[in-house]
């Protein structure tokens, strides 16, 4: 009896069991939706309340990043008095909330750590190194900066055309005079004297080349030409009185600042026939001599005076003279012997050019040559004074020394000649 209600007791149980498994089975098969729902948006809710407790600690970790009030807690461990005023004072003053907690946390270190406290507030105050302003929020301090004024617009670039000029190497110049003189004296008066007309003309052209570094290479041309009349000359209607016709080429290398090597040539002669008055013979003609100089030496060109004064200093010690004389009856006179027509000689010179600019209106040029060929001797010496009265006026006296002693000597100055002459014209320089 006993085992029947055992196995009777035994299969009741288990029936009971499989009958709840169904049920289990049922429900987790056909699940109840809206309590999902429910059960979702309630985990929306919390995990939205997450994110702004989140939130909310973070932007109080970024203010308290920069809240002096917090410092206590950060440095080595001080005893200060706030918090223990406030605990054992009747009537505390209470702070704001963040000191008053960090006042509490420090009473806790005090109460149950004593010894990590390594110093208090006392011995602070006497050094010196305790900060009243730690418990006052910081301000950051932002200041603005001028808005910068934006670029001006540039212009597109617009492409430029480079010309590049050849340097001008030569240079031509040029001055001359046209000028007149007339004298009148009449027949009875008390000095004596004859009235004369008398005409000037000279021009030069000087055509040099200069390349700037060692190179040099100058051409002069000298005209001088000038005519005379006189009542008592009943042989000559007209006489030159001035008469020369002179080309210079001089070629230079630089040695040493303004000294140059040079090698130069020289010709010269005169455009009409020398005449005396009442006297028939010729003196001189055009080729009658011509004289070609060719010499080798040194050249110094003068700057001096702030530039007022400028020229040539030119030493030919090596030169050889060419001369021809066209007319026979002038070879002797010029220093040919025989019948021929020419003679050449060695000789030295000396060619000296100077101008000097006194001031504005009134100048002064000057020629000194001299040649010797150790036979003969020969120098002259150029003056001109020009004065300007206006741009194309001017005023000129002319002084021309010579010597000589090729030639006969004469009676009263030996070897010595002398010319001078003073005119008033026109006168142009380009």
């Amino acid at each position: 009896m006993k085992k029947t209600l055992l196995i009777i007791l035994i299969m009741t149980m288990s029936l009971a069991v499989n009958v709840q498994a169904q049920h289990r089975v049922k429900r987790q098969v056909q699940p109840d939706t809206s309590q999902v729902v429910r059960n979702y948006i309630d985990s929306l809710k919390v995990l939205q309340s997450r994110l702004d407790s989140l939130q909310q600690l973070n932007s109080q970790l970024q203010q308290e990043s920069t809240d002096g009030r917090f410092f206590r807690l950060f440095v080595p461990t001080t005893f200060y008095h706030s918090g223990a005023n406030k605990q054992l004072s009747l009537h505390p003053q209470k702070g704001d909330e963040v000191t008053d907690a960090v006042d509490n946390a420090l009473m806790y270190i005090y109460m149950r750590r004593p010894d990590l406290v390594r110093n208090d507030e006392s011995r602070l105050r006497r050094v010196g190194s305790i900060r009243e302003d730690v418990n006052t929020e910081i301000m950051p301090h932002v200041e603005l900066t001028n808005m910068a004024q934006p670029l001006p617009d540039e212009p597109d670039p617009v492409p430029i055309q480079v010309m590049v000029r050849k340097p001008k190497f030569w240079k031509l110049t040029g001055d001359g005079y046209l000028q007149f003189l007339q004298n009148y004296v009449s027949d009875n008066w008390h000095k004596g004297g004859e009235s004369n007309y008398s005409a000037q003309a000279a021009a030069t052209l000087e055509l040099n080349y200069n390349d700037r570094d060692k190179v040099t290479f100058e051409n002069k041309l000298e005209m001088k030409l000038g005519f005379q009349t006189s009542p008592s000359d009943t042989v000559h209607r007209f006489k030159t009185n001035n008469d020369l016709l002179r080309l210079t080429s001089k070629l230079g290398i630089q040695a040493h600042k303004q000294w140059y090597y040079t090698l130069q040539m020289m010709t010269y002669t005169q455009f009409a026939r020398g005449l005396k008055a009442n006297d028939k013979k010729v003196y001189s003609d055009f080729t009658s001599p011509i004289d070609v100089n060719v010499g080798i030496g040194m050249e110094y060109k003068v700057d001096a005076l702030n530039k007022r004064l400028t020229g040539t200093l030119n030493f030919l010690p090596f030169s050889l003279n060419f001369r021809y004389v066209a007319r026979e009856s002038l070879e002797a006179k010029n220093g040919i012997r025989g019948h021929h027509h020419t003679m050449e000689d060695f000789a030295s010179q000396f060619t000296g050019e100077l101008k000097w600019q006194i001031f504005d209106q009134l100048s002064w040029k000057t020629r000194l040559f001299a040649i010797t060929t150790y036979r003969q001797s020969k120098m002259e010496w150029e003056n001109q004074f020009q004065l300007k009265v206006t741009k194309n006026l001017s005023a000129n006296l002319f002084i021309y020394p010579r010597f000589d002693d090729g030639n006969d000597p004469d009676e009263d100055m030996g070897y010595f000649q002398l010319q001078e002459w003073s005119s008033i014209g026109l006168s142009f320089s380009w």
